[in-house]
């Protein structure tokens, strides 16, 4: 049997990926309690990390919600993998989006409404919609433009 998100992710025509390996000394995830608490997800794509660079310099607010909307398809492939159905999934409590971007920057924001708009996409506005921080850094690691953490209440 087919469940809720698994078809909303066949109708949005996204494939959640495995997990990425740990770069350095942390997992994934830590489930405590009915929280999973995922780690930094980065714009990484089947072929290679994307979207190298800084916003307000590099990439254009477009470009930067593209990256975090790869992000969170990041995130939910490690929330997947954490619960194993996403229907488990009672709701994405927080995501916090760091923005790597030029100094004058003031849209991270705006950026993080490419994570925001794909994880309430897929869980729908009542188990999707959450509280959020978006953030401009000077630097992220790897260079990417955007990464994208997350806490999510599971049934």
């Amino acid at each position: 049997m087919t469940s809720e998100t698994a078809k909303r992710l066949a109708d949005l025509g996204l494939e959640l990926p495995a997990p990425a390996r740990p770069a350095a000394n942390y997992v994934p995830f830590v489930v405590t309690g009915n929280l999973v608490y995922i780690s930094g997800q980065v714009p990484l794509a089947p072929d290679g990390v994307k979207f190298i660079g800084k916003l307000g310099r590099e990439f254009s607010i477009e470009e930067g919600q593209q990256a975090a909307r790869l992000c969170a398809i990041n995130v939910l492939g490690v929330l997947q993998a954490a619960v194993e159905d996403l229907d488990r999934v009672a709701r994405m409590v927080k995501l916090v989006g760091f923005v790597n971007a030029t100094p004058d920057f003031t849209d991270a924001h705006k950026v993080i409404n490419g994570a925001s708009d794909l994880i309430t996409d897929v869980l729908g506005d009542t188990r999707g919609k959450h509280a959020r921080s978006a953030i401009g850094m000077g630097s992220l690691p790897l260079g990417v433009a955007v990464e994208v953490e997350a806490v999510a209440e599971i049934a």
